[in-house]
């Protein structure tokens, strides 16, 4: 008998903004944001995302929407997962969670994509100097070839891959995060070079409650206050996976990620059909 079809354990309605899901999305690490989910280890299973902007992006010719993007509420994660073994008993810290990537694709209906730079007045990229202005391209897929009709005669086969993927960090974990990266705020990193900073990745994003979602946390009440001012940002990658960017991370591989929370909290998004590593192409 054929093998069941992986069970959905989070849906996204692409209608609907981050806020709105049903199973609530989050923006941000911290241990108690609460699971919407639980799978069982060895569980083939599903996991739908909406694309790490939100759906501000539109599928037009205007760059306007990358121009004036507010970066704080990127990476709309799925999850948090909890994982438990065949007994329902939950993962522990200390364990090593390992996820098989078993296929990635986008969703029936929204079968496009889109590249971009950020405009030098929002905060730039590392091509900046070369394109200070806000610009944008749209791509349609077909199968694994993405084709463009802002860049026309270019047609290529991706490379699908989460962007995102990781585990909750701990209550200890992400004070050292936060305190790390205060550090790294008040030792003024940006005085860097590029190269420092791609080899490096020293990249600190401290803690902020402007764009904060936290799944199933109500916002407004004291318990979202206090743990938007500590969630740390999905920015840079860190001990828990996160934004790894690893462009072979696509079907067939394994990612192997440190349990640090009881459930693992597993969450992933930001997918990419094709990205060169590290966000440098």
């Amino acid at each position: 008998m054929a093998p069941p079809s992986p069970r959905v354990v989070v849906k996204v309605d692409l209608k609907k903004k981050p806020w709105q899901q049903t199973q609530p999305l989050h923006n941000r690490w911290h241990p108690e944001i609460p699971s919407v989910a639980e799978v069982k280890t060895g569980e083939f299973f599903r996991v739908e995302m909406i694309d790490a902007m939100g759906g501000i992006v539109k599928d037009d010719g205007s760059a306007d929407d990358i121009k004036n993007a507010d970066l704080t509420t990127t990476h709309h994660l799925s999850g948090p997962i909890r994982i438990v073994d065949k007994d329902g008993v939950a993962a522990k810290p200390g364990d090593l969670l390992a996820v098989e990537i078993c296929n990635l694709g986008p969703l029936q209906g929204d079968e496009w994509g889109f590249t971009g730079s950020f405009d030098r007045e929002n905060g730039g990229g590392f091509l900046t100097d070369h394109f200070p202005c806000a610009t944008k391209a749209i791509w349609y897929f077909e199968g694994i070839y993405a084709y463009s009709p802002h860049i026309p005669g270019v047609r290529f086969p991706g490379l699908t891959h989460p962007g995102v993927i990781g585990t909750a960090p701990s209550k200890e974990l992400l004070r050292i995060w936060n305190e790390r990266e205060r550090q790294l705020e008040e030792s003024d990193h940006k005085s860097l070079t590029l190269c420092e900073v791609v080899y490096q990745r020293p990249l600190a994003n401290l803690p902020t409650t402007k764009g904060c979602l936290l799944g199933h946390i109500e916002k407004g009440t004291k318990e979202w206050e206090r743990i938007a001012e500590e969630a740390a940002r999905t920015i840079p990658g860190r001990e828990n996976g996160g934004n790894c960017d690893i462009k072979n991370l696509s079907r067939g591989s394994k990612i192997y990620l440190p349990v640090f929370v009881d459930g693992a909290n597993l969450s992933t998004g930001d997918m990419h059909f094709s990205q060169g590593d590290g966000e440098i192409s």
